[in-house]
């Protein structure tokens, strides 16, 4: 079945349940009979403190069971003094507690902040800080926890040149070490991600706790936020969100680039067959081998559909597909998914001009 939970304050006015009210007409009313093994969550909006903008969110099973979302949050994406908030359903829980801060520089704006399980070890919190009046002033920073996110450790820089942000889920690589996706954003125009913008990667050596970082991925109009997947010891391949303006483009595409060696370089970004509105998009490796892929199939400037689709043969070919939402009227931003213990993917995505943060839960099976 399909289920709306609310969590909130422990009362409601009048304004926050037509709030409510609306967030949960509008999603049902995308969502067809068809899709009714779906279960979708509209987890908190513009009622919950901490401000009305929540975005992009992110989502990690933690080693304990519990299930956690990371964004950023505060009066708009360039309004004050952002912060990354981070809120747990507790293992077995139906309930999404109260979201508290978790990353906040004092003065200055914070984002993007990405929750990540180390398989058997700590939790890491990734997020960027804003230096300046666009992300092209952004850097890096990172703290973990040793106890499933209740305490975090003091915060660490990843970068430190000017423009490195990050979005997407590190992956643990085969000879254990893991590798963090993080790009390079260029231009000073906010309705313009630049041409010279360009994807890359940070290695973390287990053994030496130490950072390396990979060459730059350019392509024909740029590319950012890169999501990867490993197939072997040696190839990995990444997804990328096209750069350029947010307007239509008919010849806009998600970008791909691959690695033979291990993710320590990287080819060229060239186009995909899929079309990208200027959009994230997300790509995992289920434990089945299968990867799966979740956009915004649309090049006329639109985040909408929120459309899934599944490769068997390692990503050579991806010919099952589903919109899984569909609001013309709405978007659906940032998409991000993760494949829980149970073998179950959970999802995570925001709407309504950036102020509510969805979750929904589902089979492979579901997406056929």
């Amino acid at each position: 079945m399909i289920c709306f939970l609310f969590f909130g304050k422990e009362s409601m006015n009048i304004r926050d349940f037509r709030l409510w009210l609306f967030s949960a007409v509008a999603i049902a009313a995308c969502v067809s009979p068809a899709l009714a093994e779906l279960k979708f969550e509209r987890v908190f909006g513009p009622e919950i403190p901490g401000g009305i903008y929540k975005h992009p969110a992110t989502i990690a099973e933690l080693g304990n069971g519990d299930l956690y979302i990371a964004y950023y949050g505060g009066e708009g994406e360039y309004k004050g003094d952002t912060a990354v908030f981070g809120s747990r359903r507790p293992r077995g829980s139906k309930a999404w507690e109260l979201p508290k801060k978790i990353a906040d520089t004092p003065d200055r704006a914070d984002g993007n902040g990405v929750i990540w399980q180390e398989p058997g070890g700590a939790t890491w919190l990734f997020y960027v800080v804003r230096y300046g009046d666009t992300w092209s002033d952004s850097v890096i920073k990172y703290k973990y926890s040793f106890d499933y996110g209740h305490t975090w450790t003091d915060s660490e820089m990843l970068t430190f040149e000017r423009g490195t942000m990050v979005r997407s889920q590190p992956i643990q690589l085969l000879n254990g070490d893991f590798i963090v996706p993080i790009y390079h954003e260029t231009g000073k125009d906010i309705e313009v991600v630049g041409a010279q913008s360009a994807s890359f990667f940070a290695q973390y050596h287990k053994q030496t706790k130490e950072w390396t970082f990979s060459n730059k991925v350019y392509s024909r109009l740029g590319n950012i936020q890169p999501s990867v997947v490993q197939i072997d010891e040696k190839y990995l391949f990444a997804f990328c969100r096209r750069a350029g303006g947010y307007g239509p483009m008919a010849d806009g595409f998600i970008v791909r680039t691959e690695s033979r060696d291990g993710g320590k370089t990287w080819s060229q970004g060239e186009d995909t067959q899929f079309p990208n509105p200027n959009a994230a998009v997300d790509l995992i490796k289920l434990k089945n081998n299968h990867l799966v892929m979740i956009y915004n199939d649309n090049n006329k400037g639109e985040r909408n559909p929120l459309t899934m689709r599944v490769s068997t043969d390692s990503g050579k070919t991806w010919p099952v597909a589903r919109n899984i939402v569909d609001t013309p009227d709405d978007e659906q931003g940032y998409p991000y998914i993760i494949q829980a213990a149970d073998g179950r993917i959970e999802g995570v995505y925001t709407s309504q001009k950036r102020t509510v943060v969805n979750h929904f839960t589902m089979d492979e099976s579901d997406i056929k």
